[in-house]
């Protein structure tokens, strides 16, 4: 049960800090306690933990304008952001988290300024129809995140120009560019600035949770712990992943999300699998590919391996990336 609730308004715009601390807080998040962290990143395109970086941005022109790519821990898709978004986070522990009650901090808040708010599916919060909002969550060890966007005056064209979109994920939202299925607030509140969203965040903590919001005690805070996380998350490793010399490859969207299989064979042997996905759940991605390593280029015979090993974290998801692989492989050689 929820007895204390703090806020916590990071001071930096660079993104591997602003993660770190998140990772920190989240991690260190004490029962019974819920944390909202407000933070803005200067011009950056965040993807998903399984998403490949080089087909969700235009990885080198986006940094040569001296823009940041940077990775979350959670799943889900890229997502652009500038000083005109405001970044939330609700970090609790297992028994404290609770997505619904979050959300409504949020949608009670916009609602505050007069616009018409909606939660729409688990992930997504709408005005008008269309979205201001992309939310994501992940768990470790009993301690939850749950994070997102809020778009105020977010700079569209610069959005555009970061992020490359599959065709297939656009025709599945019914649309026909990110562009079109996103909204800025000021949108509908002209005079919107960030510090007034914030206060009524606040505001809207205190009253759904029916607790006084306390300010973070800085002096919780471990610094060498959180700069050792950031050097993790600006690091290329994090950031860009493992490529492989693959010479199978098997991709689909599902209604869960996008997978893409690439497969290194050799001697009619998978000796080497990753999985790319911007799918919610960020556990079973990498499972995907640790299940093929070692098991023969056989359509039956890999299908099977991911019912074996992977049902048991999502049955649906393993089905389809089964039926996936019957599909796509027909007895052809890699």
């Amino acid at each position: 049960m929820i007895s204390a609730i703090k806020v916590f308004r990071s001071t930096t715009v660079v993104p591997y800090d602003n993660i770190a601390m998140e990772t920190f807080l989240t991690m260190h998040v004490q029962e019974g306690e819920c944390i909202l962290y407000l933070w803005q990143n200067q011009d950056t395109v965040v993807i998903g933990r399984n998403q490949n970086a080089w087909e969700e941005c235009r990885v080198q022109r986006f940094r040569e304008n001296r823009g940041h790519l940077a990775r979350r821990l959670s799943g889900g898709g890229a997502v652009y952001h500038d000083l005109g978004n405001l970044n939330f986070t609700f970090a609790s522990r297992r028994a404290d988290h609770d997505p619904a009650r979050q959300s409504e901090v949020i949608l009670r808040a916009v609602r505050k300024l007069g616009i018409p708010a909606e939660r729409t599916g688990r992930n997504d919060m709408e005005a008008g129809g269309r979205k201001f909002s992309g939310n994501a969550f992940y768990e470790h060890r009993g301690c939850c995140c749950h994070h997102g966007t809020l778009m105020v005056h977010v700079n569209l064209d610069r959005m555009e120009e970061a992020l490359t979109v599959s065709v297939a994920k656009l025709r599945s939202r019914g649309v026909q560019s990110v562009r079109a299925r996103v909204v800025n607030l000021r949108s509908f509140r002209p005079d919107l600035e960030i510090e007034t969203l914030e206060a009524c965040l606040t505001e809207a903590f205190g009253e759904v949770y029916g607790l006084k919001p306390e300010k973070l005690d800085s002096a919780r805070l471990d610094g060498t712990e959180i700069s050792l996380e950031s050097a993790r998350m600006a690091s290329e490793e994090w950031i860009l992943g493992r490529r492989i010399p693959f010479s199978a490859v098997m991709e689909e969207r599902f209604p869960w999300g996008g997978v893409r299989l690439e497969l290194t064979v050799r001697d009619g042997k998978v000796e080497e699998a990753l999985c790319w996905s911007d799918a919610m759940n960020e556990q079973i991605i990498p499972a995907f590919g640790q299940a093929l390593t070692g098991c023969p280029y056989d359509g039956e015979m890999l299908a099977r391996r991911i019912l074996d090993k992977t049902a048991c974290l999502d049955p649906g998801m393993a089905a389809g990336v089964s039926r996936m692989i019957l599909n796509q492989t027909d007895g052809a050689d890699p």
